[in-house]
């Protein structure tokens, strides 16, 4: 199990992937539709989307005759509810540190697209009981379930381009780790 939580990191860890995930959420699409929305090559949008399917990211939604062969369509599956997904054993800092920084890297290149200064933004280093603790899980985890089960493919008539993005984790008492030190 942890070997495949590390094949899913290092998968979701490029800027690339990213954003095709966040593509494939609203709509089935092949790697030429994806290397055209994304301004890259059809050979790097099918290198990137192997690695996606590889990792379990993506599956097939459908395959279509394109001037005599076949092309895939690919989709980001639908979220699963937090408390019904898998629990994952913990993965090594690296990778996840890996997948923050292509986490990060996307939300400058995305912030550098605003429409106006019109949004939330939050940061929180705090305490909590644990019953707003998970409260505050399921609310996220129902915002994320909606705009993911709601996405429309890029550019519907109708639509606005938005980002989402949330990453909510409970931290080590930092004072244990001072602690074991001694």
């Amino acid at each position: 199990m942890e070997d495949d939580a590390i094949s899913e990191l290092r998968a979701t860890a490029h800027p690339v992937r990213l954003r095709m995930l966040s593509l494939l959420t609203g709509a089935a699409l092949s790697a030429a539709e994806l290397a055209r929305e994304l301004d890259i090559t059809q050979a790097n949008a099918s290198y990137h989307l192997r690695t996606l399917a590889k990792a379990g990211q993506v599956e097939v939604a459908a395959t279509e005759t394109v001037r005599g062969g076949r092309a895939k369509k690919y989709r980001y599956p639908k979220p699963q509810k937090a408390d019904k997904q898998p629990r994952r054993s913990v993965t090594p800092d690296a990778e996840f540190r890996q997948y923050l920084e292509a986490v990060h890297r996307e939300l400058v290149r995305r912030a550098a697209h605003r429409v106006d200064g019109r949004g939330i933004s939050s940061d929180a280093e705090v305490w909590l009981t644990p019953e707003v603790w998970r409260r505050a899980r399921d609310l996220v985890s129902e915002a994320s379930m909606l705009v993911h089960n709601e996405a429309l493919r890029p550019h519907a008539a109708g639509s606005v381009h938005v980002n989402f993005q949330a990453e909510l984790f409970q931290l080590r008492d930092e004072r244990d780790d001072v602690r074991g030190e001694q």
